[in-house]
C-alpha cells in the first residue's frame, strides 16, 4: 500500500503533518477529513525499486476475486437486512475479511462513508472491484431504500455469473490442452526419437523412402533452430494477443468466431445468458433502461453481439420497444424476442429476463458438453494421427530393410 506524506490545519488554523498508509490520494483525503483536518499538500514517497519473494507473492494472490466479492455482498446483504448501519458492517466484514488487499478495500470505503460520502461514490474509487454494474445497482438501491434486496441480488448475479464464466472456460481449455501436448510430444519425438533411427538408417545405404526423408529433415531443422523456433512462436502469441487488444483485431477475431459452426452457437447462448441476466438484475433494482442497457453491452464478451445491443439502445432512446430493435439486430433467437415482446406487452420484462437467463445457463451447459464431447474425439484422432505417421515413415526403411541393405 502507498505511504502518503501530509500536511494540513485543523479547525482552530494548528498545522498539522504526518505521514499516513493508503490505497491512494482521496483516501487520505477522506481520513484526515473525518479527523476534521483540511488537507493542504498530499504527497507520495517513493518506495525503493525491487520486488521480495513476498511482493510477487501477494502480487498473484491477493487479487480480490469474484468469490470473495459474492461472499462479501451476501454478508453485507444479510447484515443490513438485522438492521446494522453500513459502516458497522463495513467494519464487521473488512476485519474478518482474509484477503489483505480485499481487507485494506473495505476499511477504506468504510471510511469514505463515515466522511460523508455515498456507499456508491466510495465503490466507485475501486473500479477493478466494484464495475459499474455493482456501483449503479448500489446507487439505485440507496435512492429506493431496498439495499438489502438488492446486495442478495447481485449475489446470485456473481454466483451465476461465474458459474456461466467456468463454463467457458471448460469448454476452451481441454482442446487447448490436447494441442499444446500434441505439440509436445511431436516436438519430443523430432528432437530426440528421430535422431536415434537417422543414426541407424546412415548405416543401412541407399535411399531411403521420400515420408522417412522427409521427417529426418524436419527433425535437423527443429534441432538446428530450436531456439529461433521458440522465439518466433513466443513472439506470434504476443503479437496475436497485442492485436486482440486492439479494436479493429478483437473484432476481426469476434466475427471469425461467430462465423465457425462449432463455436457460432455457444457464443451465441452465452452472450444471451449474460445481457438477459444483467438486465433483469438491473431493471428489477430500479436502474432506467438505457443505462442497464449501455452496463449490459459491457458485459458482452463478443464485440459483434456488443455492437448489435448498443444499436439495440438507440432505438430504446428513439422511443422504440426493446423487442423492435433487438429483432432488426438478427443476434439473437427468435424465441428470445417473442419471451422479451412478451415481458414488455405485461410489464414484467424484468422477470422474464430472468427465466430467459436461466434457460440459457441450461444450453450452455448443454453446449459446452456437446462441445467437449465433439472435440475430444477429433484431437484424440488428430493426435494419434500425427504420432502414427511420424513413427509409421520411421518403420518404411525397416519394412523395405531388404532393398536397402547393399
Amino acid at each position: 500500500m502507498p505511504t502518503y506524506a501530509w500536511e494540513g490545519k485543523t479547525r482552530e488554523g494548528v498545522v498539522k503533518r504526518g505521514v499516513i498508509e493508503a490505497l491512494n490520494q482521496g483516501s487520505v483525503e477522506a481520513v484526515l477529513r473525518a479527523q476534521g483536518i483540511s488537507v493542504t499538500s498530499i504527497k507520495e514517497k517513493k518506495e525503493r525499486a525491487g520486488f521480495s519473494i513476498s511482493d510477487i507473492i501477494k502480487r498473484f494472490t491477493q487479487k480480490v476475486k469474484q468469490k470473495d466479492l459474492m461472499v462479501f455482498t451476501r454478508q453485507f446483504a444479510v447484515m443490513i437486512g438485522a438492521g446494522l448501519p453500513i459502516n458497522q458492517c463495513l467494519e464487521i466484514l473488512g476485519t474478518q475479511q482474509k484477503n489483505q488487499t480485499f481487507k485494506k478495500i473495505i476499511l477504506d470505503i468504510k471510511t469514505t462513508v463515515e466522511a460523508g460520502s455515498t456507499l456508491a461514490d466510495a465503490l466507485r474509487k475501486y473500479p477493478n472491484v466494484f464495475d459499474d454494474l455493482y456501483v449503479n445497482l448500489i446507487a439505485a438501491a440507496e435512492m429506493g431504500g431496498v439495499m438489502e434486496q438488492v446486495l442478495l441480488r447481485l449475489a446470485t448475479y456473481i454466483e451465476k455469473a461465474e458459474k456461466l464464466k467456468g463454463q467457458v472456460k471448460s469448454a476452451m481449455t481441454y482442446p487447448i490442452i490436447v494441442l499444446v501436448v500434441a505439440v509436445g510430444v511431436v516436438a519430443v519425438i523430432l528432437t530426440f526419437v528421430i535422431p536415434t533411427f537417422e543414426k541407424m538408417f546412415a548405416g543401412f545405404g541407399g535411399n531411403l523412402p521420400t515420408p522417412t526423408r522427409i521427417v529426418i529433415n524436419m527433425s535437423k531443422f527443429l534441432r538446428a533452430n530450436l531456439h529461433i523456433i521458440i522465439i518466433v512462436g513466443v513472439g506470434i502469441y504476443y503479437g496475436i494477443k497485442r492485436i486482440y487488444k486492439t479494436k479493429q483485431g478483437k473484432r476481426a477475431v469476434d466475427s471469425l468466431l461467430l462465423k465457425i459452426p462449432m463455436f457460432q452457437s455457444l457464443i451465441i447462448k452465452v452472450a444471451v445468458a449474460r445481457f438477459s441476466r444483467t438486465l433483469s438484475t438491473m431493471l428489477s433494482s430500479g436502474v432506467p433502461i438505457l443505462e442497464a442497457i449501455d452496463i449490459s453491452a459491457r458485459g458482452i464478451g463478443n464485440t459483434i453481439v456488443k455492437e448489435a445491443i448498443m444499436k439495440v439502445r438507440e432505438g430504446v432512446a428513439e422511443g422504440k420497444q426493446i423487442v423492435e430493435p433487438l429483432k432488426a439486430a438478427k443476434i439473437f433467437p427468435n424465441m428470445v424476442v417473442q419471451m422479451i415482446s412478451v415481458g414488455e406487452q405485461t410489464g414484467a420484462l424484468d422477470q422474464m429476463l430472468g427465466k430467459i437467463a436461466d434457460f440459457y445457463d441450461e444450453e450452455v451447459d448443454a453446449a459446452v458438453a456437446a462441445l467437449a464431447s465433439m472435440i475430444e474425439p477429433l484431437m484424440v484422432v488428430f493426435l494419434g494421427g500425427v504420432v502414427g505417421a511420424l513413427l509409421v515413415s520411421m518403420y518404411l526403411p525397416i519394412f523395405k530393410l531388404a532393398t536397402l541393405i547393399k
